[in-house]
């Protein structure tokens, strides 16, 4: 089954349920977050945490084997699966156990500890609810959090009714649950040895810190007279006072809760009485509360992690999933198809190398579009992106030959040493495409629209046949401006207009827009050859090529900076690029130099109006309609209450959107075996601005992708904002 078909097929099964409970827990987290006065310095305390955790990790779990030791438990560190599931299997062999029942753990998941057990012949039982499920419906989890978010009400019972039989059919939420607690109730109390995970320990007392929604890990601690507890070593933190920011976090982040329902502090072994349930006259405090606890920390590939420089921050990982819920990809495909092994979601890709290596990542990698809403959503702030650009580099240099690389190699004019495959080539040299496209259009905008290069471009670069194409004008940006001879008195800013791919050769006339504003606003402009900004061959994993296209971005700029000279951007991908990738890519100083002189350009705009620059000098809206949708990456930078101001300011009545992506990001939506989820993300956009609220308004977005996005979704032109500004 091709990529394409099995995306399709994992939409078509499960995508109703994992989006409505993905944009339900994104929801919850904004109204959440909205209410904490500290949140920022609440991230930023979580952040510190880890990054201490993760630099002392030995010596943290030197002082936790101690604290473990002196309260009576053992603490068992293994190398590896194989290794972990061995000192499990020891511990429930001696307690003679035949049943464990488990609380909810990505990483007994990620061991197969069921499957170890099972095939002692141990009865392993998953208590939380949604483990539950999917063990009778042996599947995998499809969601950190909620593992069987991809299952509707109408599937659990479907499935209950099936397995069971109950003498009544099952129907409603509270009719699934009761059964439910009924079933595993008993369940809980025959077994022998109850088997937890652990959110957070803590080094100076071994207590054990497990976030819940039930109250199945309290339940299947307190009746079972041996845990075990399982967890990664990257769980340690330092002290019981450090816990307070990840408490305040971790359930907003995740689920949009204040505080999830139950918060358990456990220091091991506890001191109750183990209650024999078939003993009702015995007095609870006459029952033994001699108790065996056993703490197994795993490294399985994370202490090389922690040695490696792009994939140490996933260590800092909480397990919140608010990657997963904030991401557009993932609200169609879920966990079954964004995601490896165990882990899914963006920081998937990051779990998924350290512990299985690159072949797992790669097959779910190229989901993640690097827009970065995950990384303002997540609690410590971990640039997911990067991690997954990264492990695409490495996935490129690391690959086999592709069927058509001898058409490229030494031909294209990248920096890379591997073998990315040839689409990635053709998306990450887009800049020599964009040159070709212009010098000869519009010959080549007629070529490349014919049939025939359709059904060969979709052959052999896998480029979608129902995406229409960019059309390329053969006079660019740098042209026209070079043409023009018009000077600005007393200018009040000098700028640089920074001339992206699109702009200076397919949307040209967004670009003639912004220079006409800027010019009837005072500001001395220019507009120089410039190289691509690179962020073409970052999204597919060239970050050589990313690199050298920085250097030479930076290097063109750079004068008209030292000249005294802002640069405004227009593309605002390019523009978040400037202002946080830049940093990976550039020497220090080069990147403070040049983030620190950047602007958005609809941002410019507003400073220069804040400042007392004329507004009548530009087209007013005397109460026009608009429909305006907001790039993703303008969003994450803060920069979208910009345009509004300044549409609203001009007499525009705005409409903005509330769809957060439209689901473009680049060469993802041309690419055929994305092409579907491109569209279903866009979907939501498209039905926003067809309803009887925005059908008769002028729409207008301001990046690239969303343009070309809308231009495919809508029967109506859409334009940059820029535009509806200039005379």
């Amino acid at each position: 089954m091709s990529k394409a078909d099995r995306l399709r097929e994992v939409m078509a099964a499960e995508g109703d349920a994992v989006s409505e409970n993905t944009q339900g827990f994104n929801a919850g987290r904004y109204e959440s977050v909205a209410r904490l006065e500290d949140y920022e310095e609440l991230k930023e305390d979580a952040r510190s945490i880890k990054e201490d955790a993760i630099e002392r990790l030995p010596e943290l779990i030197d002082e936790l084997r101690e604290s473990v030791e002196a309260n009576g438990g053992t603490l068992y560190v293994a190398d590896d699966a194989e290794d972990a599931n061995e000192y499990v299997r020891s511990v429930v062999d001696d307690r003679d156990a035949e049943r464990v029942v488990k609380s909810k753990s990505m990483t007994s998941e990620e061991i197969d500890v069921n499957e170890a057990l099972e095939g002692d012949g141990v009865d392993v039982v998953e208590t939380d609810l949604g483990e539950w499920v999917l063990q009778v419906a042996d599947e995998a989890p499809s969601h950190i959090v909620a593992p069987a978010i991809h299952k509707s009400r109408e599937d659990i019972a479907r499935l209950f009714n099936e397995r069971f039989d109950p003498d009544e059919p099952l129907e409603t939420a509270e009719e699934l649950t009761a059964f439910a607690r009924e079933h595993l109730g008993e369940r809980i109390e025959d077994a022998e040895v109850g088997m937890t995970g652990a959110n957070f320990v803590t080094a100076d007392t071994g207590t054990m810190a497990l976030v819940t929604s039930e109250g199945n890990a309290r339940k299947s601690v307190a009746a079972t007279d041996t845990q075990i507890a399982v967890a990664g070593v990257e769980k340690v933190i330092p002290s019981v006072e450090d816990l307070r920011p990840f408490v305040e976090l971790i359930g907003r982040s995740g689920t949009g809760q204040d505080i999830t329902s139950y918060i358990s502090l456990l220091t091991p072994p506890v001191g109750t009485p183990t209650i024999d349930f078939d003993d009702d006259e015995t007095p609870i405090s006459e029952f033994d509360d001699d108790r065996d606890f056993h703490l197994v920390l795993i490294d399985n590939g994370r202490l090389a992690m922690r040695e490696d420089e792009d994939l140490r921050e996933t260590l800092y990982c909480i397990r919140c999933s608010a990657c997963s819920n904030s991401c557009a990809n993932f609200q169609q495909v879920g966990g079954h198809a964004f995601g490896g092994e165990t882990y899914s979601g963006g920081i998937a890709t990051g779990w998924e190398t350290g512990i299985e290596g690159l072949d797992t990542a790669a097959e779910f990698n190229d989901l993640c579009t690097g827009c970065t809403r995950c990384v303002d959503a997540c609690p410590v702030g971990i640039d997911i992106p990067w991690i997954n650009t990264v492990v695409r580099d490495r996935i490129n240099h690391g690959g086999e030959d592709g069927e058509f690389d001898f058409l490229v190699d030494g031909l294209t004019p990248d920096e890379e040493t591997g073998s990315p495959s040839l689409q990635k080539r053709f998306f990450g040299n887009f800049e020599t495409v964009a040159k070709a496209g212009s010098a000869l259009a519009p010959v080549s905008n007629w070529l490349a629209d014919a049939s025939v290069s359709r059904a060969a471009m979709q052959r052999v670069l896998g480029i979608d046949a129902r995406r229409d194409l960019p059309e390329f004008r053969r006079e660019t940006l740098v042209d026209w401006f070079a043409d023009r001879d018009v000077a600005v008195e007393e200018p009040r800013r000098r700028v640089v207009l920074y001339p992206d791919l699109y702009t200076n050769h397919v949307q040209v006339e967004r670009g003639k827009a912004a220079v006409r504003v800027l010019e009837a606003l005072g500001v001395d402009v220019v507009v120089p050859p410039a190289p691509s900004s690179g962020r073409a061959p970052l999204s597919q994993g060239m970050v050589s090529t990313a690199r050298d296209h920085a250097e030479r971005v930076s290097a063109t700029l750079e004068p008209y900076v030292e000249a005294g000279r802002d640069v405004v951007v227009v593309e605002p991908s390019d523009h978040a690029l400037f202002e946080r990738e830049y940093e990976r890519l550039l020497d220090e100083a080069s990147f403070e130099r040049l983030a620190s002189n950047a602007y958005e350009v609809m941002e410019f705009v507003y400073g220069l109006l804040d400042n007392g620059a004329p507004a009548d000098a530009l087209a007013g809206g005397d109460g026009e309609e608009v429909a305006y949708h907001s790039h993703c990456q303008q969003r994450t930078l803060g920069l979208e209450p910009h345009t509004v101001a300044v549409l609203e300011e001009l007499g525009y009545d705005v409409l903005t959107s509330d769809v957060e992506c439209c689901g473009m990001a680049g060469s993802f939506g041309y690419k055929e075996e994305y092409y579907d989820v491109s569209v279903a993300v866009g979907d939501e956009l498209r039905e926003q601005f067809t309803d009887d609220a925005a059908r008769n308004r002028t729409v207008v977005a301001s990046g690239t992708s969303c343009l070309d996005q809308l231009d495919d979704l809508l029967e109506r032109p859409t334009m940059h904002p820029i535009q509806l500004l200039a005379e």
